[in-house]
């Protein structure tokens, strides 16, 4: 093959073609416990998280709260992954060992929103969410008043089972506008080439570069819609989770109506999961969690 600039484009076409192919070999999860914003900088801060504030019976004048001052912010990383192409692999017509390659990409792609998510649940136990706790913690305060004031009461969005090793599986309530956790999109996944007869590494190397870039970053919504366990995924065990969500109340002491509908398991705990919620139980009686959740086995955690 002359290596010309139509034939680079030409080339560029087809890779591009195998990198959209490979965006459909797998199936991303992250927008299912996740709620997607668009970023508009170097980062967002969420100075909303935490808000709750109650309606009141329209008496005279609005009453304005001033609301404690919480807030979280997020910030964009860049992120890439770069595929070199030897100049003489093109001239001998030899690009069809890159093509899997550029489909495994797009197969990465596809995933990459995966890769940043789900590794936030086992990392909640030790990084600090909205309120300056553990986004799974023990001890999140809230308060008796609806603007942040008062003597707060702990109220905890985790089960260590006494400093147990076991792994953790984790209820989430994903029914509100805001889900538990945040991917933030700066910009969303490129698909681009250096490819000029007159670049420096084409000149240096005999290589051309096809590569992908995106920013983004992932991080933590409202803790009150999530709950991390160590105890055995037993239907008693994830009842008790259950209870403790529906009890969750906001500053002020207004209930917040949290609705678990997600269990998210790592792949060891799926056949438990699958037990837990069958519909009958021992002795054929009815499994009361049987249609109330619904099982995520997360690839990346």
């Amino acid at each position: 093959m002359i290596i010309t600039p139509a034939a680079l484009q030409a080339l560029m076409v087809g890779f591009r073609a195998e990198f959209q192919a490979g965006q459909t070999l797998a199936a991303s999860q992250y927008l299912q416990i996740a709620t997607e914003v668009p970023g508009t900088g170097k980062s967002t801060t969420y100075g909303w998280l935490g808000k709750f504030p109650a309606l009141r019976q329209w008496v005279g004048d609005r009453v304005i709260n001033d609301m404690a001052a919480a807030s979280y912010t997020i910030t964009n990383i860049p992120f890439e992954s770069t595929v070199g192409v030897d100049r003489d692999d093109i001239e001998d017509d030899n690009i069809g060992v890159y093509k899997p390659l550029m489909q495994e990409m797009g197969r990465a792609a596809t995933v990459f929103p995966d890769e940043l998510v789900f590794p936030l649940l086992d990392a909640g136990i030790s990084t600090e969410c909205y309120d300056g706790q553990y986004f799974f913690d023990t001890d999140h305060p809230v308060y008796p008043n609806a603007d942040g004031t008062g003597a707060a009461v702990s109220v905890a969005n985790y089960d260590d089972n006494s400093a147990s090793s076991n792994p953790m599986w984790f209820l989430l309530d994903t029914t509100r506008a805001i889900k538990p956790f945040i991917y933030q999109n700066r910009r969303s996944m490129q698909f681009q080439q250096m490819t000029k007869m007159d670049d420096e590494q084409v000149f240096m190397a005999k290589q051309f570069r096809y590569g992908m870039d995106c920013r983004a970053n992932a991080g933590y919504g409202m803790w009150q819609m999530a709950y991390a366990s160590r105890k055995d995924l037993t239907a008693d065990n994830i009842w008790a989770a259950y209870g403790a969500m529906r009890a969750f109340k906001a500053d002020g002491g207004k209930p917040l109506g949290i609705k678990p509908n997600l269990l998210v398991v790592r792949g060891t705990h799926e056949q438990a999961a699958r037990e837990a919620l069958k519909a009958t139980i021992s002795g054929g009686e009815t499994n009361t969690l049987s249609g109330l959740l619904t099982v995520l086995v997360a690839d990346f955690l």
